[in-house]
């Protein structure tokens, strides 16, 4: 396995959004070099653990507005669920590390100084006693193993790896959250400024009512109407008002900023074009090749394939080389009659015999394991796919609702800009200029309501795939 990312670069493809993420230093983005699967020996580098206290202030929402990119950059800071995903990757990039260890050689040494009193009681030789440093040394080395260490190594590998693709899956969780929570907000302003515009509609027409009333052109019904309107209007107004309110205090608690925070979200005019229309194949091929969730589960079973190598070694020889020093003794005994110093070198074959039994069980536990882990990842892409379906078909016929909502905007737009020029010329009444109005803020809502549908359903498209995020690749 190559060195992998340091860290995560957003990409919200049908939105519009590239946001950089944070590095490993707010719990983002945890990568180990961790050599090849070959089962040579090689260091494992560990990223440094997150500090204490990660850089999550919310500096930078200029003007109190609140872009996309620094909402997700602080929603991502720090989050919980991400840091115990990337701790997850740090246990097995330690457990690698174990794995990998098994290849060197092992060297230990000790040394003790020893005083030695001898006495004979009854017997007329005097007594003696001695003084002396003694010394040990053992170096173990194993040659062989009929591939053990190798399975074990390819195991750990695969773990660590599915551990990076479930913190990938993770991190594309809360930003589907976050970019949702957004879009809401986002959606919850534009209706506002829709029931602005209609109240404000509301108002030039009460005015060309009493204009037209106190010229003696129009009736006492029409102002009546009109205001009955614009009563409408406002209080339709205050509820969008409240609503965007709503909106935005669970943005503010989904990115982690205070409430008392003041800020505002951007008008969002992104509309659907031609480079959205992917064919449901090529989703369905990139998330077979990409979704975090399915890699995580085939690097399980080719995790629990290799652990069942390792089980099997376990019953079989092993080829270790073995070399011992000692002076002035052996360990657990007295010194020497003589100064001395003795060396051994040798080759040891050790041949299991009997386990009761254990071995030929580990094996069964590992194929078992392994035949678990290949329905759960026949299950992960067949509900995956599944959801990828589904989310397509909106996607396709929320693209399809923003364009004739379009439509019908700019038609409703002409009619109430032509019964407006009919009704100041005397050629109409009001009832006619209130219906074009109504229908004009109908069909504003529509269009706010058809956008919001189509970002929500092409965030879901991404976020089902698994191309919500993408990872920037680094070399150490």
């Amino acid at each position: 396995m190559s060195a992998e990312r340091a860290g995560f670069v957003a990409r919200i493809g049908g939105l519009g959004l590239s946001a950089i993420a944070i590095a490993m230093g707010v719990g983002l983005g945890v990568r180990v070099a961790c050599g090849d699967d070959s089962g040579a020996p090689s260091a494992v580098l560990l990223p440094n653990p997150p500090p204490a206290t990660a850089p999550c202030q919310a500096d930078g929402i200029a003007g109190g507005l609140l872009s996309l990119d620094r909402a997700v950059e602080l929603a991502l800071c720090g989050n919980a669920e991400i840091r115990s995903a990337a701790a997850v990757v740090l246990v097995r990039a330690a457990q690698l590390g174990e794995a990998r260890s098994e290849y060197l050689p092992t060297l230990a040494a000790s040394a003790a100084e020893l005083r030695e009193w001898t006495r004979y009681p009854g017997s007329s030789i005097p007594s003696s006693k001695d003084k002396a440093l003694t010394a040990y040394g053992a170096l173990t080395w194993r040659l062989f193993d009929f591939g053990g260490r190798a399975a074990d190594s390819r195991a750990s590998s695969k773990l660590l790896e599915a551990a990076m693709q479930t913190q990938d899956a993770t991190v594309q969780k809360v930003l589907g959250a976050v970019v949702e929570a957004f879009f809401d907000s986002v959606t919850a302003k534009g209706l506002l400024g829709s029931k602005k515009d209609t109240a404000a509609l509301a108002r030039e027409t009460l005015a060309s009512a009493e204009r037209r009333l106190r010229e003696g052109n129009g009736a006492q019904s029409d102002e009546l109407q009109a205001k009955t309107a614009l009563a409408r209007a406002s209080l339709d107004a205050n509820r969008a008002a409240a609503n965007y309110a709503k909106a935005i205090a669970v943005l503010t608690y989904s990115v982690g900023l205070p409430p008392e925070a003041l800020y505002t979200v951007p008008d969002d005019a992104r509309l659907p074009t031609d480079d959205d229309d992917k064919s449901l194949a090529s989703w369905l091929a990139e998330a077979r090749a990409r979704h975090p969730a399915i890699a995580a589960a085939r690097a399980d079973v080719e995790a629990a394939d290799s652990q069942i190598a390792a089980a099997k070694s376990r019953g079989r020889p092993t080829l270790d080389l073995q070399a011992n020093y000692y002076e002035n003794g052996f360990p657990q005994q007295g010194l020497a009659t003589a100064r001395q110093r003795d060396t051994t070198v040798g080759i040891a074959i050790n041949v299991p015999l009997f386990d009761g039994f254990l071995t030929r069980y580990r094996v069964k536990e590992a194929e078992a394991n392994l035949r678990y882990k290949e329905a759960a990842l026949t299950d992960t892409e067949r509900s995956t796919l599944t959801e990828i379906i589904k989310a397509y078909s909106d996607a396709t016929a929320a693209a399809a609702n923003v364009r004739d909502s379009a439509n019908l905007l700019d038609a409703a737009q002409a009619a109430e800009a032509s019964s407006k020029r009919r009704y100041d010329a005397g050629a109409t009444d009001v009832t006619e200029l209130l219906n074009t109005q109504a229908a004009l803020a109908d069909a504003r809502q529509e269009r706010v309501r058809c956008l919001a549908e189509w970002r929500s359903a092409r965030l879901r498209l991404l976020a089902t795939s698994g191309t919500l995020t993408e990872a920037a690749a680094a070399t150490p």
